[in-house]
Protein backbone atom coordinates (compact mmCIF):
# COMPACT_ATOMS: atom_id res chain seq x y z
CA UNK A 1 0.00 0.00 0.00
CA UNK A 2 1.61 3.36 -0.90
CA UNK A 3 1.95 5.86 1.64
CA UNK A 4 0.14 9.14 1.50
CA UNK A 5 2.37 11.61 2.68
CA UNK A 6 6.46 11.30 3.03
CA UNK A 7 9.05 14.09 5.36
CA UNK A 8 12.84 14.11 5.60
CA UNK A 9 13.46 15.41 8.72
CA UNK A 10 16.97 17.55 9.44
CA UNK A 11 17.60 15.84 13.06
CA UNK A 12 16.08 12.63 15.03
CA UNK A 13 14.29 14.73 17.42
CA UNK A 14 12.78 17.19 14.96
CA UNK A 15 11.66 13.55 13.15
CA UNK A 16 10.35 11.92 16.42
CA UNK A 17 8.12 15.79 16.65
CA UNK A 18 6.79 15.18 13.41
CA UNK A 19 6.08 11.63 13.48
CA UNK A 20 3.92 12.25 16.51
CA UNK A 21 2.28 15.63 14.95
CA UNK A 22 1.08 13.03 12.09
CA UNK A 23 0.25 10.19 14.54
CA UNK A 24 -2.29 12.38 16.70
CA UNK A 25 -4.05 13.71 13.60
CA UNK A 26 -4.84 10.45 12.27
CA UNK A 27 -1.68 9.26 10.70
CA UNK A 28 -0.30 5.78 10.87
CA UNK A 29 3.10 6.71 10.94
CA UNK A 30 6.65 5.17 11.22
CA UNK A 31 9.71 7.40 11.74
CA UNK A 32 13.03 5.68 9.60
CA UNK A 33 16.62 6.51 10.65
CA UNK A 34 18.29 6.96 7.08
CA UNK A 35 16.39 6.06 4.28
CA UNK A 36 15.77 1.89 5.12
CA UNK A 37 16.73 -1.29 3.58
CA UNK A 38 14.26 -3.13 1.81
CA UNK A 39 14.69 -5.86 3.81
CA UNK A 40 13.56 -4.25 6.77
CA UNK A 41 9.41 -5.05 7.33
CA UNK A 42 8.11 -1.85 8.17
CA UNK A 43 4.16 -1.77 9.34
CA UNK A 44 1.54 -0.70 7.40
CA UNK A 45 1.42 2.92 7.59
CA UNK A 46 0.28 6.16 5.96
CA UNK A 47 2.94 8.30 6.16
CA UNK A 48 6.65 7.69 6.18
CA UNK A 49 9.05 10.19 8.26
CA UNK A 50 12.92 9.69 7.58
CA UNK A 51 15.31 11.21 10.41
CA UNK A 52 18.73 12.39 8.58
CA UNK A 53 21.20 14.15 11.00
CA UNK A 54 22.12 17.24 8.18
CA UNK A 55 21.34 20.29 10.25
CA UNK A 56 24.80 21.20 10.94
CA UNK A 57 26.73 19.51 7.65
CA UNK A 58 27.63 21.28 4.64
CA UNK A 59 25.04 22.64 2.65
CA UNK A 60 26.19 19.93 -0.56
CA UNK A 61 26.10 16.97 1.89
CA UNK A 62 22.77 17.81 3.10
CA UNK A 63 21.51 18.33 -0.22
CA UNK A 64 22.51 14.89 -1.34
CA UNK A 65 21.31 12.64 1.80
CA UNK A 66 17.72 15.11 1.72
CA UNK A 67 17.47 14.38 -1.96
CA UNK A 68 18.15 10.34 -1.62
CA UNK A 69 15.90 10.16 0.89
CA UNK A 70 12.69 12.07 -1.25
CA UNK A 71 13.83 9.76 -3.78
CA UNK A 72 13.14 6.55 -1.64
CA UNK A 73 10.09 8.19 -0.35
CA UNK A 74 8.17 8.72 -4.00
CA UNK A 75 9.27 5.50 -4.87
CA UNK A 76 7.18 4.15 -2.51
CA UNK A 77 4.45 6.27 -3.39
CA UNK A 78 4.27 9.75 -1.73
CA UNK A 79 3.06 12.45 -3.54
CA UNK A 80 4.05 14.94 -0.89
CA UNK A 81 7.04 15.27 0.74
CA UNK A 82 7.48 17.76 3.46
CA UNK A 83 11.08 18.65 4.34
CA UNK A 84 11.09 19.29 8.07
CA UNK A 85 12.89 21.85 9.85
CA UNK A 86 13.26 23.03 13.21
CA UNK A 87 10.33 25.60 14.24
CA UNK A 88 13.51 28.21 15.48
CA UNK A 89 14.53 28.05 12.32
CA UNK A 90 18.27 27.79 12.95
CA UNK A 91 20.70 27.54 10.37
CA UNK A 92 23.96 29.78 8.81
CA UNK A 93 23.72 31.77 5.92
CA UNK A 94 25.28 28.96 3.92
CA UNK A 95 22.38 26.89 4.87
CA UNK A 96 20.76 24.43 5.32
CA UNK A 97 17.05 24.88 4.52
CA UNK A 98 17.61 26.86 1.54
CA UNK A 99 19.52 24.81 -0.50
CA UNK A 100 17.91 21.94 0.49
CA UNK A 101 14.19 23.61 -0.34
CA UNK A 102 15.95 24.63 -3.83
CA UNK A 103 17.10 21.01 -4.48
CA UNK A 104 13.55 19.48 -3.49
CA UNK A 105 12.11 22.07 -5.80
CA UNK A 106 14.28 21.27 -8.80
CA UNK A 107 13.86 17.89 -8.40
CA UNK A 108 10.05 17.90 -8.47
CA UNK A 109 9.45 20.57 -10.74
CA UNK A 110 7.59 22.84 -8.44
CA UNK A 111 6.30 26.22 -8.15
CA UNK A 112 7.23 28.73 -5.68
CA UNK A 113 7.66 26.39 -2.18
CA UNK A 114 5.78 27.31 1.38
CA UNK A 115 8.25 27.76 3.72
CA UNK A 116 7.21 27.95 7.91
CA UNK A 117 8.45 27.18 11.28
CA UNK A 118 5.03 28.10 13.25
CA UNK A 119 3.72 25.86 15.62
CA UNK A 120 1.53 27.50 17.87
CA UNK A 121 1.34 24.59 20.05
CA UNK A 122 5.00 24.97 20.91
CA UNK A 123 5.08 28.92 21.40
CA UNK A 124 6.45 29.25 17.86
CA UNK A 125 4.40 32.06 15.31
CA UNK A 126 5.28 33.69 12.40
CA UNK A 127 3.72 37.04 11.53
CA UNK A 128 4.98 39.43 8.50
CA UNK A 129 7.73 36.67 8.18
CA UNK A 130 8.99 37.53 11.51
CA UNK A 131 9.60 34.82 13.73
CA UNK A 132 8.04 35.03 17.53
CA UNK A 133 8.67 32.65 20.55
CA UNK A 134 6.18 32.89 22.99
CA UNK A 135 5.44 36.26 22.01
CA UNK A 136 9.19 37.51 22.00
CA UNK A 137 10.98 38.05 19.07
CA UNK A 138 13.36 35.14 18.12
CA UNK A 139 16.34 37.37 18.41
CA UNK A 140 14.97 38.61 21.71
CA UNK A 141 14.33 34.88 22.90
CA UNK A 142 16.87 32.54 25.61
CA UNK A 143 16.30 30.30 21.79
CA UNK A 144 18.29 32.73 19.99
CA UNK A 145 21.88 31.52 22.07
CA UNK A 146 21.64 28.24 19.71
CA UNK A 147 25.08 26.61 20.51
CA UNK A 148 26.10 25.81 17.13
CA UNK A 149 23.65 28.44 15.03
CA UNK A 150 22.82 31.22 17.04
CA UNK A 151 19.69 33.02 15.68
CA UNK A 152 19.88 37.04 16.20
CA UNK A 153 17.62 37.57 12.56
CA UNK A 154 14.21 37.28 13.37
CA UNK A 155 12.92 38.02 9.54
CA UNK A 156 12.75 34.52 7.83
CA UNK A 157 12.63 36.65 4.48
CA UNK A 158 16.08 37.92 5.03
CA UNK A 159 17.53 34.25 6.51
CA UNK A 160 16.15 32.28 3.99
CA UNK A 161 17.83 34.39 0.96
CA UNK A 162 20.86 34.64 2.29
CA UNK A 163 21.31 31.02 2.03
CA UNK A 164 18.71 30.86 -1.68
CA UNK A 165 19.63 31.46 -4.82
CA UNK A 166 15.88 32.33 -6.27
CA UNK A 167 14.08 35.17 -4.46
CA UNK A 168 11.79 34.76 -1.36
CA UNK A 169 8.81 35.94 -0.85
CA UNK A 170 5.76 36.67 1.85
CA UNK A 171 2.16 34.75 2.24
CA UNK A 172 1.36 37.43 4.76
CA UNK A 173 -1.64 36.29 7.22
CA UNK A 174 -4.44 38.28 5.47
CA UNK A 175 -4.10 36.55 1.87
CA UNK A 176 -4.02 32.68 4.62
CA UNK A 177 -6.91 34.33 5.97
CA UNK A 178 -9.01 33.78 2.47
CA UNK A 179 -8.46 30.60 2.49
CA UNK A 180 -6.22 27.76 0.30
CA UNK A 181 -7.68 29.14 -3.13
CA UNK A 182 -5.97 32.57 -2.14
CA UNK A 183 -2.77 31.08 -0.69
CA UNK A 184 -2.39 29.19 -4.38
CA UNK A 185 -3.09 31.94 -6.04
CA UNK A 186 -0.39 34.05 -4.68
CA UNK A 187 1.98 31.60 -5.08
CA UNK A 188 1.04 30.77 -8.87
CA UNK A 189 1.76 35.09 -9.07
CA UNK A 190 5.07 34.78 -6.82
CA UNK A 191 6.06 31.33 -9.51
CA UNK A 192 5.37 33.21 -12.60
CA UNK A 193 7.96 35.94 -10.73
CA UNK A 194 10.44 33.11 -10.46
CA UNK A 195 10.34 33.35 -6.63
CA UNK A 196 11.59 30.04 -4.93
CA UNK A 197 10.36 30.22 -1.98
CA UNK A 198 7.78 32.19 0.49
CA UNK A 199 7.66 32.36 3.93
CA UNK A 200 4.28 31.93 5.20
CA UNK A 201 2.41 33.67 8.46
CA UNK A 202 0.88 31.43 11.11
CA UNK A 203 -0.69 32.27 14.60
CA UNK A 204 -3.06 30.05 15.00
CA UNK A 205 -3.87 26.40 14.10
CA UNK A 206 -6.67 27.44 11.95
CA UNK A 207 -3.40 29.02 9.75
CA UNK A 208 -1.63 25.90 9.65
CA UNK A 209 -4.85 24.27 8.42
CA UNK A 210 -4.92 26.13 4.99
CA UNK A 211 -1.44 25.88 4.58
CA UNK A 212 -1.79 22.71 4.58
CA UNK A 213 -4.36 22.26 2.07
CA UNK A 214 -2.56 24.58 -0.03
CA UNK A 215 0.61 22.63 0.18
CA UNK A 216 -0.78 19.32 -0.90
CA UNK A 217 -1.43 21.28 -4.06
CA UNK A 218 2.47 21.14 -4.56
CA UNK A 219 4.57 17.93 -4.06
CA UNK A 220 7.26 19.99 -1.53
CA UNK A 221 7.15 21.81 1.05
CA UNK A 222 9.45 23.02 4.03
CA UNK A 223 8.47 23.63 7.62
CA UNK A 224 8.34 23.05 11.59
CA UNK A 225 6.07 20.21 12.41
CA UNK A 226 3.26 22.91 12.89
CA UNK A 227 2.93 22.46 9.00
CA UNK A 228 3.04 18.58 9.37
CA UNK A 229 0.16 19.11 11.23
CA UNK A 230 -2.11 21.08 8.52
CA UNK A 231 -0.80 18.59 5.98
CA UNK A 232 -2.15 15.77 8.56
CA UNK A 233 -5.56 17.08 8.86
CA UNK A 234 -5.93 17.95 5.19
CA UNK A 235 -5.73 14.23 3.90
CA UNK A 236 -6.72 11.96 7.43
CA UNK A 237 -10.20 11.35 7.64
CA UNK A 238 -12.84 13.78 9.30
CA UNK A 239 -11.87 13.64 13.22
CA UNK A 240 -9.71 10.54 12.91
CA UNK A 241 -6.93 9.98 15.38
CA UNK A 242 -4.53 7.27 15.99
CA UNK A 243 -3.05 6.78 19.14
CA UNK A 244 -1.44 3.74 18.86
CA UNK A 245 -0.14 1.09 22.00
CA UNK A 246 3.26 -0.02 22.29
CA UNK A 247 4.16 -3.43 24.04
CA UNK A 248 6.20 -2.96 27.39
CA UNK A 249 9.31 -4.15 27.22
CA UNK A 250 10.91 -3.79 30.70
CA UNK A 251 14.51 -3.88 31.96
CA UNK A 252 16.40 -0.71 33.56
CA UNK A 253 15.91 2.79 32.55
CA UNK A 254 18.11 5.85 32.31
CA UNK A 255 18.07 9.64 30.95
CA UNK A 256 21.38 11.06 29.41
CA UNK A 257 21.11 14.62 28.40
CA UNK A 258 23.86 17.06 25.86
CA UNK A 259 21.20 19.55 25.75
CA UNK A 260 22.16 22.62 27.51
CA UNK A 261 19.04 24.71 26.71
CA UNK A 262 17.09 26.71 29.82
CA UNK A 263 13.87 24.06 29.19
CA UNK A 264 16.39 20.77 30.12
CA UNK A 265 18.77 22.81 32.76
CA UNK A 266 15.33 23.13 34.84
CA UNK A 267 13.90 19.61 34.01
CA UNK A 268 17.23 17.97 35.28
CA UNK A 269 16.95 20.52 38.35
CA UNK A 270 13.74 18.70 38.80
CA UNK A 271 14.44 15.35 38.12
CA UNK A 272 17.54 15.67 41.02
CA UNK A 273 14.80 15.79 43.34
CA UNK A 274 13.42 11.99 42.47
CA UNK A 275 16.49 10.27 41.04
CA UNK A 276 20.57 10.49 41.27
CA UNK A 277 21.70 12.72 38.72
CA UNK A 278 25.79 13.19 37.48
CA UNK A 279 26.80 16.22 35.91
CA UNK A 280 29.90 15.71 33.64
CA UNK A 281 33.10 17.65 33.49
CA UNK A 282 32.82 18.97 29.93
CA UNK A 283 36.26 20.05 30.21
CA UNK A 284 37.85 16.35 31.17
CA UNK A 285 34.90 15.19 28.55
CA UNK A 286 38.12 17.28 26.29
CA UNK A 287 40.63 15.48 27.34
CA UNK A 288 39.84 11.84 26.98
CA UNK A 289 37.82 8.74 28.62
CA UNK A 290 38.15 8.72 32.02
CA UNK A 291 35.07 11.10 32.64
CA UNK A 292 33.27 8.55 30.19
CA UNK A 293 34.42 5.99 32.29
CA UNK A 294 33.64 7.60 35.83
CA UNK A 295 29.92 7.94 34.25
CA UNK A 296 29.60 4.48 33.92
CA UNK A 297 31.06 3.77 37.24
CA UNK A 298 29.04 5.77 38.88
CA UNK A 299 25.73 4.68 37.08
CA UNK A 300 27.25 1.26 37.34
CA UNK A 301 26.52 1.49 40.96
CA UNK A 302 22.76 2.80 40.63
CA UNK A 303 21.21 1.62 37.75
CA UNK A 304 19.59 -1.57 39.31
CA UNK A 305 17.71 0.80 42.40
CA UNK A 306 16.40 2.82 39.72
CA UNK A 307 16.63 5.57 36.91
CA UNK A 308 19.47 7.71 36.59
CA UNK A 309 20.89 11.08 34.84
CA UNK A 310 23.81 11.81 33.39
CA UNK A 311 23.96 15.07 32.20
CA UNK A 312 26.39 17.06 30.02
CA UNK A 313 24.40 20.08 30.50
CA UNK A 314 25.54 23.58 31.22
CA UNK A 315 24.68 27.02 31.41
CA UNK A 316 24.77 29.08 28.45
CA UNK A 317 27.62 31.40 29.98
CA UNK A 318 29.70 27.64 30.67
CA UNK A 319 29.20 26.31 27.13
CA UNK A 320 30.52 29.89 25.60
CA UNK A 321 33.99 29.78 27.97
CA UNK A 322 34.11 26.05 26.76
CA UNK A 323 33.56 26.80 22.98
CA UNK A 324 36.39 29.83 23.48
CA UNK A 325 38.71 27.74 24.99
CA UNK A 326 38.55 24.47 22.24
CA UNK A 327 36.28 25.72 19.32
CA UNK A 328 32.44 25.50 18.97
CA UNK A 329 32.69 22.90 16.29
CA UNK A 330 35.44 20.80 18.83
CA UNK A 331 33.46 21.51 21.68
CA UNK A 332 30.19 20.32 20.60
CA UNK A 333 31.30 17.21 18.71
CA UNK A 334 33.73 15.79 21.96
CA UNK A 335 29.76 16.38 24.06
CA UNK A 336 27.63 14.44 21.16
CA UNK A 337 30.17 11.81 20.68
CA UNK A 338 31.01 11.26 25.05
CA UNK A 339 26.96 11.24 25.63
CA UNK A 340 26.08 8.87 22.70
CA UNK A 341 28.95 6.52 24.02
CA UNK A 342 27.46 7.03 27.47
CA UNK A 343 23.93 6.21 26.09
CA UNK A 344 25.15 2.86 24.39
CA UNK A 345 26.89 1.72 26.98
CA UNK A 346 23.99 1.78 29.22
CA UNK A 347 22.23 -0.37 26.86
CA UNK A 348 24.82 -2.52 26.72
CA UNK A 349 24.27 -3.12 30.56
CA UNK A 350 20.51 -3.52 30.35
CA UNK A 351 18.83 -0.07 30.12
CA UNK A 352 15.89 -1.33 27.43
CA UNK A 353 13.95 2.51 28.42
CA UNK A 354 15.79 5.29 27.30
CA UNK A 355 15.37 8.96 27.37
CA UNK A 356 18.02 11.43 25.43
CA UNK A 357 17.74 15.36 25.50
CA UNK A 358 19.09 16.90 22.53
CA UNK A 359 19.02 17.02 18.73
CA UNK A 360 22.43 16.01 18.71
CA UNK A 361 22.99 13.92 21.21
CA UNK A 362 20.24 12.18 20.23
CA UNK A 363 21.13 11.64 16.53
CA UNK A 364 24.46 10.60 17.70
CA UNK A 365 22.99 8.06 20.44
CA UNK A 366 20.63 6.34 17.55
CA UNK A 367 23.27 6.08 14.66
CA UNK A 368 25.78 4.34 17.88
CA UNK A 369 22.69 2.31 18.58
CA UNK A 370 22.00 1.14 15.21
CA UNK A 371 18.29 1.67 15.40
CA UNK A 372 16.65 1.71 12.13
CA UNK A 373 13.39 2.55 12.98
CA UNK A 374 10.85 3.22 14.99
CA UNK A 375 7.24 3.20 15.86
CA UNK A 376 5.69 5.88 17.16
CA UNK A 377 3.41 5.92 20.32
CA UNK A 378 1.69 7.93 22.87
CA UNK A 379 2.70 11.77 23.24
CA UNK A 380 4.63 12.44 26.34
CA UNK A 381 4.33 16.52 25.87
CA UNK A 382 4.33 18.05 22.75
CA UNK A 383 6.68 17.51 19.97
CA UNK A 384 7.52 14.11 21.81
CA UNK A 385 6.71 10.81 21.69
CA UNK A 386 7.14 7.35 23.44
CA UNK A 387 9.18 5.42 20.62
CA UNK A 388 9.71 1.33 20.23
CA UNK A 389 12.04 0.25 17.75
CA UNK A 390 11.75 -1.58 15.21
CA UNK A 391 14.85 -3.91 13.93
CA UNK A 392 18.28 -3.13 15.49
CA UNK A 393 20.77 -4.80 17.61
CA UNK A 394 19.77 -4.50 21.27
CA UNK A 395 15.92 -6.28 20.63
CA UNK A 396 12.76 -4.28 21.47
CA UNK A 397 13.48 -0.64 23.14
CA UNK A 398 11.88 2.19 24.21
CA UNK A 399 13.44 5.69 23.96
CA UNK A 400 12.04 9.25 23.77
CA UNK A 401 14.13 11.81 21.82
CA UNK A 402 13.85 15.36 23.06
CA UNK A 403 14.39 18.56 21.53
CA UNK A 404 16.06 20.82 24.32
CA UNK A 405 13.69 23.20 24.46
CA UNK A 406 10.65 20.90 24.19
CA UNK A 407 8.75 19.41 27.31
CA UNK A 408 7.59 21.02 30.73
CA UNK A 409 9.64 21.11 33.92
CA UNK A 410 8.28 17.21 34.87
CA UNK A 411 9.52 16.04 31.98
CA UNK A 412 12.01 13.04 32.64
CA UNK A 413 9.60 11.41 35.39
CA UNK A 414 6.44 11.74 33.42
CA UNK A 415 8.55 10.06 30.15
CA UNK A 416 9.99 7.29 32.62
CA UNK A 417 6.52 6.63 33.87
CA UNK A 418 4.72 6.33 30.56
CA UNK A 419 7.73 3.93 29.59
CA UNK A 420 6.56 0.28 30.10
Amino acid sequence: MPILLGAVADDYTGASDLANTFSKNGLRTVQTIGAPPDTLPLPDVDAVVVALKIRSVAADEAVNAARKAREWLTARGAKHVMYKICSTFDSTDEGNIGPVTEAFRADAQAGTVIVTPAFPETGRSVYLAHLFVNGELLSESPLKDHPLNPMRDPSLVRVLARQSKAPVGLLDLATIARGADAVNAALADMSARNFGAAIADAVFETDLEILGRAALQSPVSTGASGLGLGLARALATAGATHEPKLDPVGGLSAIVAGSCSKATLEQLAIAEKSMPVLRLDTDALMRGDAEILRALEWAGERIAKGPVAIAASATPDAVARMQEKYGRESAGHAIEQATSRIAAELVARGVKRLVVAGGETSGAAVDRLQIPAFLVGPEIAPGVPVLRTVGGPHGAMQLALKSGNFGGPEFFARALGMMG
